[in-house]
């Protein structure tokens, strides 16, 4: 057994020296010349070339948000942190869904409050405007007759109502006719010493200046009509002006016998 071994393995490496002669062998690969260039196969470019330069300011086109690659929040001022403030608070109070909701309903809470404001502020200008005729500023000859108003104020003392009311009433000018009335008054009242006429006092002034109860409530109760009929810019009847004229003619009875 051990000689067919011996015979086997004998022949088995017989074969494997037979494979490894049978094999070619090759020859060394050729090897390659250096390439030698010279001047003529160098290719000198004739081409002119531009130098080109950036725009002054050209950062400037470049500033929308497309091209904002880093965003920085901006820092807040007092007034945001009172709205986070405010936001946060009415977030607790009303248990908004987020703060963010919060945070759009103090905008638009904010929003409304200016527009109030402004309303407000358009109001009392209006009515100031009212009280110093500037009702007139925008109807014919304006000029003229806010200087004549302003006139009237200042030289009571020198005017003769009785006219002025006739003319006024002629033009079916009522709410202008009760103003003289009012003028009037004040004049008799001046002239009897129970007031000191001022073109700057009011009627809260005069009210006070005035001792006697029944003088007071007269003067109160005149004072309403005017300041209802004048500064209410609107028409009145004929009903309410003659019982408007009435009682301030009584009131010039009254008061011009002191």
């Amino acid at each position: 057994m051990t000689r067919l071994l011996f015979i086997l393995s004998f022949l088995l490496c017989c074969g494997i020296s037979q494979a490894q002669d049978s094999i070619p062998i090759t020859e060394d690969p050729p090897k390659i010349t250096a390439i030698k260039y010279t001047e003529k196969d160098i290719q000198i470019d004739s081409g002119t070339v531009e130098a080109r330069h950036f725009e002054k300011n050209f950062k400037k086109k470049y500033t929308d948000k497309e091209f904002i690659y880093e965003y920085k929040a901006p820092e807040k001022n007092w007034w945001d942190h009172f709205k986070h403030w405010l936001a946060r608070q009415i977030f607790n109070l009303f248990n908004f869904s987020s703060l963010k909701t919060s945070l759009n309903f103090v905008a638009i809470l904010f929003r409304i409050i200016a527009v109030l404001v402004v309303i407000v502020l358009i109001y009392f200008i209006a009515r100031a405007l009212t009280k110093q005729e500037g009702r007139w500023i925008f109807g014919k000859n304006a000029n003229k007759k806010t200087l004549f108003y302003s006139d009237a104020e200042k030289n009571i003392h020198l005017l003769d109502f009785e006219k002025l009311i006739k003319e006024s009433i002629e033009a079916g000018e009522r709410r202008i006719a009760i103003r003289y009335y009012y003028l009037w008054l004040l004049k008799v009242m001046a002239q009897n010493n129970y007031i000191e006429w001022d073109i700057e006092k009011t009627n809260s002034d005069y009210l006070y200046e005035l001792h006697n109860p029944a003088h007071k409530e007269e003067f109160t109760y005149l004072s309403y009509l005017y300041n209802y009929i004048w500064y209410g810019e609107f028409e009145i009847d004929d009903l309410v002006f003659r019982k408007t004229e009435n009682r301030f003619k009584k009131a010039l009875k009254t008061f011009g016998n002191g």
